[in-house]
């Protein structure tokens, strides 16, 4: 089972990383909760969601701690770090945060998700490039597997999925350990 939290600001992709994250999972045999909370901004707001994963059944969409936590930014990280289970990983968008010392307890899993997106002519993918990155550093699925029901997730939706599925496999080769 895997207890993740995707936090940053309205805007970022945060709410609409778990829904993809749990429609892959679900299409792929796995049990998925998913719970939001944002606030009454449009854009620029506090967004966050957090997403059950299990091969089992789920008790409860609300864990105590977090195995994973995903930060689009800085301020998600001072937020809710403190939620991270002992062992647990963060995923940090290196390209929005400071030189800072992270706690021994955690992993700490750092990609750049703006650059990335950018390089790539796909500004709204940072989120598909921090789930690439959150799959590389947790093996919770297999790589290959989750691409393809990426694709057909937005094919199926109508959107052309090449660019937003070179972002997810950005995301997942260019992660690296921060600490």
């Amino acid at each position: 089972m895997a207890d993740i939290m995707f936090a940053g600001i309205g805007g970022q992709g945060v709410l609409t990383a778990g829904k993809v994250l749990i429609q892959i999972a679900a299409e792929n045999g796995k049990n998925v909760s998913w719970t939001s909370e944002y606030s009454a901004e449009m854009r620029g707001g506090i967004a966050l969601c957090r997403v059950v994963v299990s091969d089992e059944e789920i008790g409860s969409p609300y864990p105590d701690t977090l195995d994973v936590l995903v930060c689009m930014n800085e301020d998600a990280y001072n937020t809710y770090i403190d939620q991270v289970a002992d062992g647990g990983k963060v995923i940090i968008n290196s390209s929005l945060f400071s030189d800072r010392k992270y706690p021994e307890h955690i992993e700490v899993i750092g990609v750049d998700a703006m650059g990335i997106s950018a390089d790539l002519h796909n500004a709204k993918g940072a989120n598909l490039v921090m789930m690439g990155a959150m799959i590389s550093a947790t093996r919770m699925m297999d790589k290959q597997q989750f691409s393809d029901t990426l694709k057909d997730y937005f094919d199926h939706k109508g959107i052309p999925s090449g660019k937003n599925v070179q972002c997810f496999e950005a995301g997942y080769e260019k992660a690296k350990k921060v600490c």
